[in-house]
């Protein structure tokens, strides 16, 4: 495998005109890839369900404000990792960067923390948000398999903002265009072929998030970066965890707690 170190951005030398398009495109089209996948997904549920597809429709997009609001509020806690490793990295403080880095892939774990959470309280959270009776079943179907995602949704997140902290934009981009195609491929065979709906359609985002988790995961473990994971340093380190929080906690306040508009309007003025 080529150094991952040798393609990174180094921001602190050349033409900030050139740097900062370099390093911000790629993060970028990340979002735009993650959204696009969404869309054509709901695409796909809406056209072949056949009589269910209004109905599952409505349920995948009766999930937006919950799954948004608890993908936001670890994207806020993953820039938190970004900004402390690569402080740490600015400092030239080797020991912290290490925490930082080991302490981030820990922090995924929180994901199934996440899971049963979701699994014990899916249907409540939906009936706060009025879904209509006759779309609850179906919502709370998709929701219950979504969240066995998260772990991987999470550790990706932590991963990127590992790799970014050192100017690596490209390979989060990368892992996450090969699991984009990934889950179109999947979408397309388990709603149209297997007719599992929108259990199938979650069920393909789960695994195509594993499979960039783990793809980040593994150039993590073979890269010559000062951000190499260690299998054997995997701890969290409390210092490192309070600076994360710090940080990312606000970021979380201003992005993740925007719940969608719809959340509150009543089911029959929809």
């Amino acid at each position: 495998m080529a150094d991952t170190a040798s393609k990174h951005i180094d921001m602190t030398t050349g033409s900030l005109w050139r740097n900062i398009p370099l390093f911000a495109f790629p993060v970028a089209a990340t979002s735009i890839l993650e959204q696009l996948s969404n869309l054509i997904a709901t695409v796909i549920i809406g056209n072949f369900s056949g009589d269910q597809g209004t109905l599952a429709m409505a349920a995948v997009g009766s999930n937006v404000p919950l799954t948004s609001l608890m993908i936001n509020l670890f994207i806020g806690l993953s820039l938190g990792s970004n900004v402390v490793i690569a402080n740490a990295i600015g400092r030239n403080d080797q020991n912290m960067v290490k925490r930082a880095v080991h302490t981030s892939i820990l922090m995924a774990l929180v994901g199934f923390v996440v899971i049963a959470l979701g699994e014990i309280f899916a249907e409540p959270m939906l009936a706060a948000l009025n879904v209509p009776d006759e779309t609850l079943p179906l919502a709370s179907l998709y929701l219950r398999v979504f969240l066995l995602s998260m772990p991987s949704i999470l550790l990706y997140n932590f991963e990127a903002a590992i790799f970014r902290s050192v100017g690596i934009t490209r390979m989060p981009l990368q892992a996450l265009a090969v699991s984009t195609v990934l889950n179109i491929g999947l979408d397309l065979v388990f709603v149209p072929v297997l007719h599992w709906g929108v259990a199938g359609v979650a069920i393909a985002t789960a695994i195509a998030y594993t499979v960039s988790a783990a793809t980040l995961f593994i150039r993590l473990l073979k890269t010559d970066s000062v951000v190499r994971v260690t299998p054997r340093d995997l701890a969290i380190d409390p210092v490192a965890l309070k600076r994360i929080v710090k940080i990312g906690l606000p970021s979380d306040f201003h992005d993740g707690f925007q719940i969608h508009p719809l959340c509150n309007i009543p089911a029959h003025r929809r």
